[in-house]
């Protein structure tokens, strides 16, 4: 399926054969751009960028690759081609045809689900929004602004839907994925991981790594969807996303090398002195963000996850990969519970313990990248190894918050944790540090002292190709 760029809106989802949806979209875009230019990448009008463009929505050759000046990138509707006889897979609807217009009887359900998912986006693009400034390298900052239009074209995503199946209702949730802010004290992004600053580029790779990832599954679970435009619309999304989760992972191991090279080079574990990130930094990171992460998904036990399943809104990852019966009314599975001081594993219904599920594959997932940040460092013959902390560290929603435990998993006392909070999360002084070796580097070919070259350029291109053009 191709796009058609000669539309004031491209798409491939025939929009001019809807007036009506056409006028409203059109008149949702000048507070998109508007938004754009106020909290977009800043200072970045002038920059030409070789960035990809989607031009179809087929597995082979779906995007072109080109200089195109930032405030003339072209945000489009893009769904994947549909899937003949699709049958929903899941829940009391198990086996019956997929619905191709919005299932009035589940309105509310999916109009929350849209409305979070498409809240992200923004939030993520106005979290970067200041990284430019500071970039370790052109191929890094050609990346960023990779990462930041394509969360805007995500954005229009979850826009296309709302407007399209929810009238006056989804006109008004648009307007306000336009008017909530990250880290806005009165109108903040409604999942608190998006309000969090991402001033440096260490905390930017963690986020394209472990938040990204998040993405990844929560547009999964819903391509598997019996409401097939949201279907559609994330299976083209994960394909965009892969490249968000290959600036982060390659981002942080390229952190790493440099960081073993300077460790090795020095004979000392102490390379901050020498323009490096020290390992125990990169550590504190992964805690905190791979922790603030697990609350994306939820509680442990939730009513409102079971109905999504039931009603055939939401799955599992992998769904159809799962022997099952994909009704689940039986089912039990093992979730982390507090009980007399102690954190233990009790049995649940399978369908309350929806999130944990879904908690539980995003941590294989994200295990097997650490896995190889590790590889790295034994390459080095460095004795250390990075770990993600206990599921239960540092949370703040479900069973596990209001209680202090270390990444380890030892519950400790409040006192204890006060203590000893700054040898496991990032302090301002880490910040302040991190401030210090944020310096841009533009030259072509060139990097940041503190972090390695990458293997290979984009798309073909040297490692020293001229990727962004300033004017």
């Amino acid at each position: 399926m191709s796009i058609d760029y000669n539309e004031k809106i491209p798409n491939n989802v025939d929009l001019a054969e809807d007036r009506r949806l056409q006028r409203a979209l059109e008149k949702w875009q000048p507070a998109y751009l508007e938004w754009w230019r106020d909290l977009g990448p800043a200072q970045s009008d002038t920059f030409e960028v070789y960035l990809r463009t989607a031009i179809s929505v087929e597995p082979g050759g779906w995007a072109h690759y080109d200089f195109v000046r930032m405030p003339e990138y072209r945000w489009g509707i893009f769904l994947a081609p549909p899937v003949a006889d699709r049958r929903i897979g899941f829940g009391m609807h198990k086996g019956h045809p997929v619905w191709h217009e919005l299932p009035g009887e589940y309105r509310a359900e999916l109009r929350r689900l849209i409305v979070t998912q498409g809240d992200t986006e923004p939030a993520s693009v106005e979290q970067q929004r200041y990284l430019g400034a500071t970039c370790p390298s052109l191929y890094d900052l050609r990346n960023l602004f990779q990462v930041n239009v394509e969360e805007g074209r995500h954005l229009w995503a979850m826009v296309y839907l709302l407007h399209a199946y929810f009238g006056r209702d989804g006109r008004e949730e648009a307007e306000g994925l336009l008017e909530r802010h990250a880290g806005d004290p009165d109108r903040p992004r409604i999942l608190e991981a998006f309000n969090e600053q991402t001033e440096n580029w260490l905390s930017f790779f963690m986020f394209t790594f472990f938040q990204d990832r998040d993405g990844k599954f929560q547009l999964a679970a819903l391509a598997e969807s019996g409401f097939d435009p949201l279907s559609r619309t994330c299976r083209f999304m994960l394909t965009e996303e892969a490249h968000h989760m290959f600036v982060g992972e390659t981002g942080i191991m390229r952190i790493v090398q440099r960081t073993a090279e300077l460790m090795r080079e020095h004979n000392t574990d102490d390379v901050a002195r020498f323009g490096g990130i020290p390992l125990a930094l990169v550590q504190k990171f992964i805690n905190f963000h791979y922790s603030i992460c697990l609350d994306l998904f939820g509680s442990e036990k939730s009513t409102n996850a079971a109905n999504y399943y039931t009603m055939g809104l939401k799955g599992r990852y992998d769904e159809t990969k799962i022997d099952d019966d994909h009704v689940l009314t039986d089912a039990v599975c093992e979730i982390p519970e507090v009980r007399d001081g102690q954190l233990v594993m009790t049995e649940a219904p399978a369908l309350t313990a929806m999130n944990e599920r879904l908690r539980l594959s995003y941590r294989q997932d994200s295990q097997r990248g650490v896995d190889r940040f590790n590889k790295v460092i034994r390459a080095h013959d460095i004795d250390c190894e990075l770990t993600l902390p206990h599921g239960a560290f540092h949370r703040n929603i479900g069973g596990c918050a209001g209680i202090q435990v270390t990444p380890s998993g030892e519950i400790i006392d409040r006192e204890t944790w006060n203590k000893r909070q700054a040898d496991w999360l990032p302090t301002p002084e880490d910040f302040a540090f991190l401030r210090s070796l944020m310096r841009p580097v533009t030259e072509p070919g060139r990097m940041a002292g503190w972090i390695a070259p990458p293997k290979r350029g984009i798309h073909g291109q040297p490692v020293d190709f001229d990727y962004v053009h300033f004017y």
